[in-house]
């Protein structure tokens, strides 16, 4: 019986938009670990950074397919972050690809806020 008491309720049930932010985010966590890797961002602070944020993201990936609220949270932060990144280089590079991959996790960052997903937390 859910958490709750109601037998129709559907707490502590994954939707499938969480599945697919999940696997988006961990393509886009392991895209970016190797690109530092190969020395895109520099060799120095910013690698480490980069790699520092992928790690942080990765554990919020697990979180979040567990339905934990520290993997909710570390899982927007890292949309927020990668949507805030992607503007930035649009506005330096004007280049559209960034532009739409920006929109895109903007689109799920507004979905993980969204009342309806947050209450299938635990």
């Amino acid at each position: 019986m859910p958490e709750n008491g109601d037998p129709f309720s559907n707490k502590g049930q994954m939707l499938p938009g969480i599945a697919g932010v999940c696997m988006f985010m961990m393509f886009m966590t392991m895209v970016n670990v190797y690109v530092a890797l190969m020395g895109a961002f520099g060799w120095g602070r910013a690698k480490y950074a980069i790699l520092t944020l992928c790690t942080l993201l990765a554990i919020g990936v697990f979180g979040l397919l567990r339905l934990r609220k520290w993997g909710w949270a570390l899982v927007t932060a890292g949309c927020l972050l990668f949507a805030t990144g992607d503007f930035f280089y649009f506005s330096k590079t004007h280049t559209a690809f960034f532009l739409v991959r920006g929109l895109f996790v903007m689109v799920f960052f507004l979905y993980l806020v969204r009342q309806e997903t947050r209450e299938h937390l635990r």
